[in-house]
Order: C-alpha cells, then sequence, then structure tokens
C-alpha cells in the first residue's frame, strides 16, 4: 500500500445510497495501487471506513492531492473538507460465490443468505452485484427454505425493536399493484383508536407512484430513528414512520433501490421483504392485503393463493401470525393517485367529508375490522361494527391526529403548478381503468420524487360516461413532466376502456 494520504475535497455529488469516491487519474495514490474505474476500495479516515467505487476524473475538476466523495461516502466517514483520507484495495467479499452459486442453479442456505445480506448491509456489494443477486431470485427461483432462510437473514442483518410490556403487536401491509390504495394510515387510525399497539413502518414507493411513506411525508415527518420511534408509540400506541430511517431491514432498503431501477419484484424477495420488517418492527401478529386483478401485480386467484400460502408458511416458519386477504385490485382505489392526492383522500376519510372516496372508506373499514378481529377473535360482523364507530364519531380522525402531533405536526398539503383536466372521447360505459399505464402515468408526470405530481380520477371502471365528461386531472410541478406524461398518454388512451352504446 502506498504511504501517501489524500485530503477530502467537496464536489457535491449525490449518488443516493451508493458509495463513491473520485480520485484524479495521474493521481499518486491511483498509479501507485493501480486502481482503475469501477475499482472497488477502502477509505479511511476519521476513525471510520466505507468501501466504494472509484471513478476517475480526468480533467481539473479536482485538484493535486485531494479525494472526492458521494454525499453517502462522505456521510460514512463523517468527512468534512480537508480530512486526510487513505485509499486502499477492497478486502475480497467471500460471499460473492454464493451468488454465483445461485447464478448456476443451486439452492442457497440459510447461512449462505446470512453472509449475503450481511455484507449487502455493510455496502460491500456494488448495484451491479445487488442486480445480480436480485436477478436471479425473481420470478419464483427461490424456494420455500430459501425464502424463510432470506427472512431470517434480512432481520439478524439489522435492527429489532422490543416492546416491553406488549406480546401482541400488530401491523397490516399491502403488496402493491393498485393505484391509490392508501388505506394504511386510515387502518392505523382505526385499529389503534380500537385500543391495538401498531408500530407502523412503512417504505418508499418501489414500482409504484406512491408508498405509504412518500404520502405521509407530505402531512407530517416521518424520518426517526429508533429510540424517538419508541417515545411516539409510548405517547400514542401507533406510529407511521419510514422504516429506512429506523434501519430494521439494511439489506432490503439497499436492495429496494436496485429493485426500483429494474422494476423488479419477485415474490421470494417480496415475502422476505414483507416479514423480514414485520418481526424487525416487533410485530407478532401480520394482516397481508393482496389485491388481483388483470392489470394489478397478482392477475389472478391462483397466483393470490399461492402468495398467501407463500406468506403464511414462511411466518409460521419464523413464529409470527398472518392473515392473508386477497381483494379486489380491478381498479384503482380512491381517487388521488400520487403522494398529494392520496393523503386528500385519507383526510377526507377520516374526517368522514362527503366527498371521500367510498371504495378507500370501505377498504379501509374492512382491513381494520380484521385486525380487531385478530386481536380479539370476536368475529368479524362485531368488528365491522367497532371499526365503523371509530370512524364515524371521530376517534379515528383523533387518534389521527394525535400521531401527527407525536411526529411533528401536520403540515399544510402543497399544491402542483401545472394542472390540466382530461375528457372522455366518447360516451359509453367506462369498462375497465389498466392500472399499469395509470400509474406510469402519475410517475411520468413526477410521482413520487414530485410530492404534489399525480392525477385524480373523476370516475370508476363500470360508470357510465358522456362524451367531453371529465376523466381525470392531470398535476406536475414542471411543464417538461407535464408535457412528457400528457405524450404518453396520448399514444396509451386505452388506459381508460369506454365501450360505446350500441
Amino acid at each position: 500500500m502506498a504511504n501517501d494520504v489524500l485530503h477530502y475535497f467537496e464536489l457535491g455529488m449525490n449518488t443516493h445510497q451508493e458509495a463513491v469516491v473520485y480520485m484524479h487519474k495521474d493521481c499518486t495514490v491511483c498509479r501507485a495501487e493501480g486502481f482503475s474505474a469501477s475499482a472497488r476500495v477502502l477509505v479511511s479516515g476519521n476513525g471510520h471506513s466505507a468501501i466504494a467505487t472509484l471513478n476517475i476524473v480526468e480533467n481539473s475538476l479536482l485538484p493535486p492531492g485531494s479525494i472526492g466523495l458521494s454525499t453517502s461516502a462522505r456521510a460514512k466517514l463523517a468527512a468534512k473538507p480537508g480530512d486526510t483520507l487513505t485509499v486502499s484495495h477492497a478486502p475480497v467479499v467471500a460471499s460473492l460465490r454464493f451468488v454465483r452459486k445461485k447464478i448456476h442453479g443451486h439452492a442457497l442456505a440459510e447461512n449462505e443468505l446470512e453472509a449475503i445480506m450481511t455484507d449487502i448491509s455493510a455496502h460491500r456489494y456494488r448495484d451491479v452485484e445487488i442486480a445480480a443477486f436480485l436477478s436471479i431470485c425473481a420470478d419464483n427461483r427461490l424456494d420455500l427454505d430459501e425464502m424463510i432462510g432470506l427472512t431470517r437473514a434480512m432481520v439478524v442483518c439489522g435492527t429489532k425493536l422490543l416492546w416491553p410490556g406488549s406480546e401482541r403487536i400488530f401491523d397490516k401491509h399491502c403488496i402493491g399493484g393498485v393505484p391509490g390504495n392508501r388505506t394504511t394510515p386510515l387502518v392505523v387510525a382505526i385499529a389503534s383508536a380500537a385500543g391495538l399497539i401498531i408500530p407502523k413502518t412503512s417504505s418508499r414507493a418501489i414500482t409504484s407512484p406512491a408508498g405509504t411513506a412518500d404520502t405521509m411525508e407530505t402531512l407530517f415527518n416521518v424520518d426517526f430513528d429508533v429510540a424517538t420511534m419508541q417515545k411516539i408509540m409510548q405517547a400514542t400506541g401507533a406510529c407511521l414512520v419510514w422504516g429506512g430511517a429506523a434501519s430494521l431491514s439494511p439489506a432490503d432498503d439497499l436492495m429496494v433501490r436496485v429493485e426500483r431501477e429494474l422494476d423488479l419484484d419477485g415474490t421470494g424477495q417480496l415475502v422476505a421483504s414483507v416479514l423480514s420488517k414485520k418481526i424487525a418492527a416487533g410485530s407478532h401478529h401480520v394482516l397481508i392485503d393482496i389485491p388481483v386483478g388483470p392489470t394489478a401485480k397478482v392477475r389472478s386467484a391462483t397466483e393470490a393463493d399461492y402468495l398467501a400460502g407463500v406468506f403464511s408458511q414462511v411466518a409460521t416458519a419464523c413464529q409470527i401470525q398472518v392473515r392473508c386477504l386477497i381483494t379486489d385490485g380491478s381498479q384503482p382505489i380512491g381517487a388521488g393517485i400520487g403522494p398529494v392526492q392520496e393523503a386528500h383522500d385519507l383526510l377526507a376519510v377520516l374526517k368522514c367529508e362527503a366527498q371521500a372516496p367510498h371504495d378507500l372508506r370501505e377498504k379501509s373499514l374492512m382491513l381494520a375490522a380484521n385486525l380487531i378481529d385478530m386481536a380479539r377473535g370476536c368475529g368479524l360482523e362485531k368488528a365491522v361494527t367497532e371499526a365503523r364507530h371509530l370512524l364515524n364519531s371521530g376517534a379515528a380522525w383523533t387518534q389521527f391526529q394525535r400521531i401527527a402531533t407525536a411526529q411533528g405536526g401536520m403540515k399544510a398539503l402543497p399544491e402542483a403548478a401545472f394542472t390540466s383536466h382530461h375528457h372522455a372521447p366518447h360516451g359509453g360505459r367506462l369498462a375497465s381503468i389498466d392500472n399499469r399505464k395509470l400509474s406510469r402515468l402519475a410517475k411520468l408526470a413526477g410521482a413520487p420524487v414530485d410530492k404534489c405530481a399525480g392525477l385524480r380520477l373523476h370516475t370508476k371502471a363500470g360508470d357510465h360516461v358522456d362524451a367531453g365528461q371529465a376523466l381525470f386531472t392531470l398535476y406536475s410541478s414542471s411543464r417538461g413532466e407535464h408535457d412528457y406524461a400528457l405524450t404518453y398518454y396520448r399514444d396509451n388512451m386505452d388506459v381508460f376502456t369506454i365501450l360505446q352504446n350500441t
């Protein structure tokens, strides 16, 4: 190893979670160590170290004797401009041989999966190596034992929360694939108003226009460490936080980022991701919502039954209880799609406003009732009655406001700078709405990164529409994204199938 040291120079490069270092092609350390672009290097300084990917700078962007860091690498090293850093070859990542083993068609043992998760959690894998692991595990390539092993490995590599004095912790998760469908905040408010303990940790969107954390972030803070999350729970008995900040399953958080780029969501990874985070959050009883529809993530009842069976078997092996509900995913739930628009819907339901989406309200009541029944064994009929009373009486809205206060207070919802209204080209029955194309339209408008972006539906599948009747309103914060989304819509107007009267 060369004795030369380098001084940190601030470049302001944001590569999200991937640690990257920048060195000049003529840097003495680069030449002495024989580094080339994309090499994996170990950077040390300030009592910290990080493995990062090397990018070579060929112009005068970096002063002589300096090294640049991406924002994530800088955070890991707690580096400040001018700090002295040393660079050497990164150690060999032994667990990559297990990835190659899986590529060649062999099943992985639990200890091998744990080694992979440990190395991913420690940022020892490049994105391309994470992508290789995710790809080879997709499309039902994990058997049941591997799914169980992967779930346990994710838990071992993260933080596990304990809730003293309570052995009955509840949670709810939807596997996604249906735009809107923002039932989770409503279920948490209703069920926790009934006295259930629900430490709800949610993810950001992977392939959808909004995840629960994206939507809740428009209303109040969701980014808390474990200690603060525990204080929120002590105050309210529930929370609505982003799971990534609590490091409940750090390997999964890193893989989700790559999954988003690949637009990939395999069954084994899905089950392990969901259950590992529920176990890590200390949950003992989990309700799983599996929407089914021709353009949903799960297309058939057969596929839904298989997924429900896998969830149940993996959960049993991991010593938690799940109840899987197969629900209607044939069209969007609610009217809003995208973080701000979905927030408008859930507030309307909580406040029992006349314009609140009926389907979102009724589905949320049904899901909350199932959680109450899991807790008390009172039967669904009584549980639905209780859930409806909690919503109609304002108790759920009061509980939601308590959670909001504990998480820093409610924020005003922002408005999009650009809106446009789009109408039915002819009259007839709206036979179907394509979930996938509608989600794509909202994402092209800027969601979920742009919290204001998305759309609002003005009719539902099965309704009669007249020529010129409003179908949806599109929202964006930039003219470019708005126009981009509209170009997509003009090329894919079959997102709405209207059967003309004959």
